[in-house]
């Protein structure tokens, strides 16, 4: 009989026996021939583990694609929806080509200082089709799994800027801030930095909501506001488009928040029960909200709820109670929509940005508050289990109830520093880049372009609609020259207008 550890923790292992060794050195089990071991899948890989996870990533990625595409696309005025949905698709496009050329080694390879790894090719054979880390998954899918979480920290920091942005300098500013700004975060809290072994992120509450949020709102500042009557009346061109952008999001943190521990687990479960506890929770108390200020229930802001929601748990998803998730939705549907329907509007600083999507509110502020509650409400079997080699302390709460209550405000204490980490790194580093590009190209589009938006960004617009912008022709020729009565008195109207 043979016996092999890894393979151990294949979950069908405790119903195949171990025989004897074929040609090609690989065990024969007394089961279905597709678990056995073979070139394409060595014995310490777990298939189960392996389909969940690239399952995982790729509902990741629809959250970009098409996700956030649609919902860009849908939530902003009619004259920039190509311009929107593009900056998005692009983003996507470039953080790839940048994650597997330079931007995952900084992130997740060798270290080269304490808050950055060493620049190299995530490309080579080798490397990929290694054990990861001994999660029993190739390291394939983890790069393919960060480059999904870069790339929608990308795109989601450029809801801030929608509306105005040059495309020419965004082109620019992807590739610079994934490699000066996303990587520090990410290398500092998740690869091996000063903080890995201190700070509680599970998904990415800090590296990639505080992050996009604050990077976002800086960015805003340095490019400048959309023209005053876009500012002051942006309503959504296709609200129904918008809230199918907004499922492909709530649905694909299935695979953001699950697939997060790297195998098809209970935290897995877990981590995907809590999101939609803590989504849903925050959605109701945002629209109860909008509901008793405002006597009306609001779809954008019933989305708003929804982002607030998946953001805020993100961080604590697989290690907290669905209680506390309760309690976490609760505080991510009321406190962002106080910073963002009460503080905002009565606030000059806040009011001087403009923050076209309010990406400050819906990732910095839910974001934040996800990480401290995550410290406060992490609950210690739960930390074992998804880290059981690290030194993370319990929850804040369950500190308090074993009477160790240093532990749990020494947690709390690192939580902040972590926070004001990516703050502070994001709104330097994001500032010196903007004004980096500004000396290259401009950063914000001109007036006139401004005007018109898709047609002068792009020369394509998304609705074959005439007005809001669009370019029309200073003639107007009819091809057919017999127009039926109902239409004569129109065209010797547009005539005369011309």
């Amino acid at each position: 009989m043979v016996s092999y550890s890894k393979i151990s923790t294949n979950s069908l292992s405790s119903l195949l026996l171990f025989s004897m060794n074929n040609t090609d050195g690989y065990p024969l089990l007394n089961g279905p021939v597709n678990l056995y071991p073979d070139p394409a899948s060595p014995e310490w890989m777990n298939k189960g583990d392996n389909g969940w996870q690239l399952i995982a990533t790729t509902m990741v990625g629809m959250q970009s694609v098409p996700g956030l595409v649609i919902l860009y696309g849908s939530m902003v005025k009619k004259k920039w929806a190509v311009n929107s949905a593009f900056m998005a698709l692009y983003a996507f496009a470039a953080v790839l080509v940048c994650w597997v050329m330079w931007a995952h080694n900084m992130s997740f390879g060798a270290k080269f200082c304490s808050i950055l790894g060493k620049p190299g090719f995530a490309l080579s054979q080798k490397f990929l089709l290694s054990e990861f880390n001994g999660r029993y998954i190739p390291t394939a899918d983890y790069v393919y799994y960060q480059f999904v979480f870069a790339a929608i920290t990308v795109i989601l920091l450029g809801g801030s800027l929608l509306g105005r942005m040059n495309f020419y300098a965004w082109m620019l500013f992807v590739p610079m801030w994934l490699t000066l700004s996303y990587t520090v975060g990410a290398f500092t809290i998740w690869g091996g930095g000063f903080l890995d072994k201190y700070i509680i992120d599970y998904a990415g509450g800090f590296v990639i909501h505080l992050s996009s949020g604050v990077a976002g709102f800086t960015a805003a500042y340095w490019v400048g506001p959309r023209q005053a009557h876009d500012r002051q009346h942006f309503p959504p061109n296709n609200i129904i488009h918008m809230l199918g952008g907004a499922g492909f999001l709530w649905l694909g943190w299935t695979g953001f928040n699950g697939g997060s521990p790297f195998a098809a687990n209970m935290i897995a479960s877990l981590a995907i029960l809590n999101t939609h506890i803590c989504t849903a929770t925050s959605l109701l108390v945002w629209v109860s909200l909008d509901m008793l200020g405002y006597r009306k229930s609001s779809v954008i802001g019933a989305v708003q709820g929804m982002i607030t929601g998946l953001v805020c748990i993100t961080p604590g998803a697989g290690i907290v109670e669905p209680w506390a998730a309760v309690i976490m939705g609760v505080m991510s549907g009321s406190i962002p929509w106080y910073t963002m329907m009460i503080l905002h509007r009565r606030s000059a600083f806040f009011q001087s940005v403009d923050d076209t999507l309010g990406a400050f509110h819906t990732h910095a502020v839910a974001g934040l508050l996800g990480g401290l509650l995550s410290g406060f409400f992490a609950r210690p079997n739960l930390l074992r289990m998804m880290y059981p080699y690290s030194t993370y302390g319990p929850g804040l709460m369950y500190c308090i109830h074993d009477g160790k209550t240093k532990v749990g405000l020494q947690q709390m204490g690192y939580q902040i520093v972590g926070a004001l980490f990516i703050i502070v790194w994001n709104a330097v580093v994001t500032s010196l880049i903007c004004i980096l590009i500004s000396r290259i190209v401009d950063l914000r589009m001109k007036e006139e372009d401004l005007d018109i938006g898709d047609d002068a960004a792009h020369g394509e617009e998304a609705y074959a609609l005439w007005g809001d912008g669009e370019k029309m022709s200073t003639q107007i020729r009819w091809q057919n020259p017999r127009i039926p009565s109902i239409c004569r008195r129109q065209e010797r109207s547009l005539v005369l207008e011309m």
